[in-house]
């Protein structure tokens, strides 16, 4: 889900970015709309990466590891809930507006911090998995 939310959010920052102008320019080509679009991105692939080698290693084949699947959900989860930051704030005032998805994208992805298992109880977990 955290992947979807950031996938989507990219998509609406794209896009919101291409078509909105500000002072006679559109605005990914200014530094800081640029800045959150380009983290946004390598935060979802880099994220995606570690999603899909856990799941790979969680397998028929694989052995499965608490750690990685409480790292998958530390890592994607923030970054889900960055990114959904990141389209609010190009979107400005937008950002807050029902009319635009990115407000519910980001109810979603805090609430997926939260569901599943808080952070604090993954970072726990991953913890106390690499003192054994």
């Amino acid at each position: 889900m955290s992947l979807g939310i950031a996938k989507r959010c990219i998509d609406e920052m794209v896009k919101y970015a291409k078509e909105r102008e500000a002072f006679g320019k559109k605005i990914y080509k200014f530094g800081q709309i640029q800045k959150y679009i380009a983290e946004s991105y390598a935060k979802y692939h880099a994220a995606r990466a570690y999603v899909y080698q856990t799941a790979y290693g969680m397998g028929p084949e694989g052995t499965g590891d608490r750690k990685h699947s409480d790292g998958v959900k530390l890592v994607a989860t923030t970054m889900a809930k960055e990114v959904a930051d990141n389209a609010i704030q190009v979107l400005g005032g937008y950002g807050y507006v029902a009319e635009y998805h990115v407000e519910r994208l980001w109810r979603d992805s805090k609430l997926l911090e939260i569901g599943g298992g808080t952070i604090e109880a993954h970072q726990k977990n991953i913890t106390m998995d690499l003192m054994r």
